[in-house]
C-alpha cells in the first residue's frame, strides 16, 4: 500500500494559484456558456449557507471521463459504493454508513426514486449521465431539508441548457465506446432549445467473479431542454429526459446465459420562475415513470412505476440580515410488479403532502443562524415533522458549523402492500448531529473536517421467520469523522481526503459492506511539453479498507483494496483529445462479494466544439 501512496505522490510538486469558474446568471437571455447552477432547492439565501454539497459541473464530468453516476459518485469521500458487475449492472451507494435506501434521489430538487423497488431503493447503475448538466451531492444533516428518505443524504441530477454545442467520441474498440452531441438554438422569438443525445456500448467480462460468458451493457440517453424568458423577471422552464439501459447479467453461477434486462426511466418537468430583487418563485409540474423488464431463461419478471408531482416554493431576501422562504410539494405514486423467477408481487399506490419552510438570520457578518421545519402527510403514516437548525460561526480564518437535523423513512409499496407487507408499519426515523470546522491557513491551504453521528430508530426490516415487515425497536448509529486538505498551487490543485467511519448493526457488529477506513488523493496540474504544448493531467485515487461481505457461502472480511484513474486531456486547434486509464493498478476485486468489477481499462476520447 505504502509503495501505492508513493506512486501518488510522484506526480506532485507544489506552486502557486487558483482555479476559477464562472457561475450561470438566472436572466440568460444571450445564451452566455456557464459552469456552476448555484441555486439550493428548498432554501433561501442566508440559510442556504448553512448547507454543504459537492459539486460536479458539465465540465467537471467529462474532464474525469465519468460515464455513469457509479463512476462519479465513487470520488466522494464518506460515500460506500457497489454494483452488481460492471457498467449497466445494478449499483447502491451507502452515504455515511446509512442503509443503501436511505439516499434520496432527485431530478432538479424533485424525488425520482422508484416504487417499484422493493424497499425503494435508487439504482445507481442505470444513470448514464453525460446528458446530466449537474451532479450535486448532500451528505448526512445537509439533505436533511429535502424530505422523506434523505436520512443518509441526497444526491440531486441537474438538467439544463447547455450552451456549448458539441459532439464527442469516446472509446477503445467497436464494442467499448460511446458518442455523444450537444446543441443549443435560440430562436427569434426567443425559445432557448437544447437538444443532448448518447450512446453507450460496454462489453466485458462475466458479471460474476466466477462466470465464463461476457456480459455487456447498451444504453441509450435523451435530454431535452427548452426555455423561455416571457419577460425580464419571467421565465419558463421544461426538460424531458428519457434513459434505456439494456444489459446482460448472470442470475446465479448457473444462469448465465440468455439472461437480460431492459430497463428504461424518463421524466417530463415543466414549469415557471419568477425573479425580482427580493424574491424569487418556483412552480413546478412532474411526472416519471420506470419500466424494468428482468428475462431469465424464458421467465420474465416486471417492475412498473409511475408518479406525479407539483412542487411550488417561493424564496424572499427580506433585508441584508433575513432570508425566509416555504413551499409545498405532492406526490402521488402508484406502481406493481410481478415475478415468475420467484414468488414476489406488490400492486398499490401511495400519496404524500409536504409543506417547508426555512429561515436564516444574519447576526452580524461573523454569525449566521439557519432553520428548516417540514410537515409530511403520508397516505399511510399520517403526519410526520422533520426540522434541521444551523449554526455557522466565522472567526478569523476559521469556520465553525454546528447541525442537529431529524429525517425519515416511509415504507415502499413492496413493505406495505406486498407478499410480507405490513400496512400499519411506521416510518423510519432519524437524529442526526454534525459538526464542521473549515481551517485556511493561507489562500493556497485548507481543511475542512466534519464529525457527525446518526441513531436510526423504528427500522424497517423484515421478520425472522419472513412472514412480515416490522419496525425493529433497537437504535442503530453511525458515526464518523471526514476530512479534505486541500493545496491549490500554480497550474495545480491537490486534495487528500479521509474518512473513519464507524456503522454498527443492533447487536454491534459491522454493517457489511461499509467500511470503517476509506481515504484518497485528487491531483490535477497543466503540464508544458516545449515540444508539445500544454497537456491536462488528473490523477484519482481512493483506498477502500476492508470490510464485511458476502463471498458466497458467508460473511466474512474482504480485503481492501487501491483504485488509481489517470485522464489526459489536450486542446488541439480547438478540439480536445483525452486519454483515460481506470483501475490503473489492475486491481482484481469483488464489490460486493462475488460480483467482478473491470480491471485495467483505457480509452481515447476525442471532443469538437462547433
Amino acid at each position: 500500500m505504502l509503495k501505492r501512496f508513493f506512486f501518488i505522490l510522484f506526480f506532485i510538486n507544489f506552486s502557486s494559484i487558483a482555479f476559477a469558474l464562472e457561475k450561470c446568471k438566472w436572466n440568460n437571455q444571450k445564451g452566455v456558456p456557464c459552469v456552476t447552477i448555484t441555486k439550493t432547492p428548498n432554501t433561501s439565501l442566508y440559510n442556504s449557507l448553512g448547507v454543504n454539497k459537492k459539486i460536479f459541473t458539465r465540465q467537471q464530468i467529462i474532464e474525469s471521463g465519468a460515464t455513469t453516476a457509479v463512476d462519479i459518485l465513487k470520488k466522494v469521500n464518506g460515500l460506500d459504493y457497489y454494483q452488481t458487475g460492471q457498467k449497466g449492472q445494478q449499483a447502491a451507494i451507502f452515504m455515511r454508513g446509512s442503509e443503501s435506501n436511505h439516499t434520496l434521489v432527485m431530478l432538479n430538487g424533485i424525488a425520482i426514486n422508484d416504487q417499484s423497488a422493493t424497499n425503494g431503493l435508487h439504482d445507481f447503475g442505470q444513470d448514464f449521465i453525460q446528458t446530466i448538466q449537474q451532479v450535486e451531492v448532500y451528505k448526512g444533516a445537509n439533505g436533511a431539508h429535502f424530505g422523506p428518505d434523505a436520512i443518509g443524504g441526497a444526491v440531486n441530477f441537474v438538467t439544463d441548457v447547455d450552451y456549448i454545442n458539441n459532439y464527442s467520441i469516446n472509446g477503445f474498440n467497436f464494442k467499448n465506446n460511446s458518442v455523444n452531441y450537444n446543441t443549443t438554438k435560440i430562436t427569434e422569438n426567443g425559445w432557448h432549445l437544447n437538444f443532448k443525445g448518447t450512446s453507450n456500448l460496454s462489453k466485458t467480462n462475466s458479471a460474476k467473479a466466477k462466470g465464463h460468458e461476457a456480459d455487456g451493457t447498451k444504453n441509450y440517453q435523451v435530454n431535452l431542454n427548452g426555455n423561455r424568458w416571457l419577460s425580464d423577471n419571467l421565465k419558463f422552464k421544461s426538460t424531458f429526459y428519457y434513459r434505456d439501459t439494456k444489459s446482460d447479467y448472470d442470475s446465479s453461477d448457473t444462469k448465465e446465459e440468455s439472461v437480460t434486462s431492459d430497463n428504461k426511466m424518463y421524466a417530463l418537468q415543466a414549469g415557471i420562475e419568477q425573479k425580482t430583487a427580493s424574491l424569487l418563485d418556483n412552480l413546478m409540474f412532474h411526472y416519471h415513470n420506470y419500466d424494468r423488464k428482468y428475462y431469465v431463461q424464458g421467465r420474465k419478471d416486471k417492475y412498473y412505476s409511475e408518479s406525479l408531482v407539483a412542487k411550488a416554493e417561493r424564496e424572499v431576501l427580506s433585508n441584508q440580515k433575513f432570508s425566509y422562504g416555504f413551499g409545498s410539494e405532492y406526490k402521488y405514486d402508484w406502481g406493481h410488479y410481478l415475478t415468475k423467477t420467484f414468488s414476489s408481487q406488490t400492486k398499490g399506490h401511495l400519496s404524500n403532502l409536504g409543506i417547508f419552510v426555512n429561515a436564516g438570520y444574519k447576526v452580524n457578518k461573523n454569525l449566521l443562524l439557519s432553520f428548516h421545519g417540514r410537515n409530511d402527510d403520508h397516505k399511510e403514516t399520517g403526519g410526520n415533522q422533520t426540522y434541521k437548525i444551523n449554526f455557522t460561526q466565522l472567526i478569523g480564518p476559521l469556520k465553525l458549523g454546528a447541525t442537529h437535523s431529524t429525517g425519515l423513512k416511509n415504507a415502499s409499496l413492496y413493505e406495505l402492500y406486498g407478499n410480507t407487507g405490513q400496512k400499519h408499519i411506521d416510518p423510519e426515523k432519524s437524529e442526526t448531529n454534525e459538526l464542521v470546522g473549515e481551517y485556511n491557513f493561507s489562500e493556497n491551504i485548507k481543511l475542512i473536517s466534519t464529525v457527525y453521528r446518526t441513531r436510526m430508530k423504528d427500522r424497517i426490516k423484515i421478520k425472522s421467520d419472513w412472514s412480515a415487515y416490522e419496525n425493529k425497536k433497537t437504535d442503530t448509529t453511525q458515526e464518523g469523522l471526514e476530512s479534505e486538505i486541500t493545496f491549490t498551487g500554480k497550474k495545480q490543485k491537490i486534495s487528500i481526503t479521509s474518512h473513519f467511519a464507524k456503522s454498527r448493526t443492533a447487536t454491534g457488529g459491522p454493517n457489511s459492506r461499509r467500511p470503517d477506513l476509506s481515504y484518497g488523493i485528487d491531483y490535477s496540474k497543466k503540464l508544458n511539453f516545449v515540444n508539445y504544448g500544454v497537456f491536462d493531467f488528473d490523477l484519482n485515487h481512493r483506498f477502500i479498507g476492508d470490510h464485511i461481505d458476502w463471498t458466497g457461502s458467508k460473511n466474512e472480511f474482504v480485503k481492501s483494496v487501491d483504485l488509481v484513474d489517470i485522464s489526459l486531456r489536450k486542446n488541439w486547434y480547438g478540439n480536445v483529445i483525452s486519454l483515460n486509464l481506470t483501475n490503473l493498478l489492475n486491481e482484481r476485486y469483488e464489490k460486493p462479494g462475488t460480483y467482478s468489477q473491470d480491471g485495467r481499462a483505457i480509452s481515447f476520447g476525442f471532443k469538437r466544439t462547433y
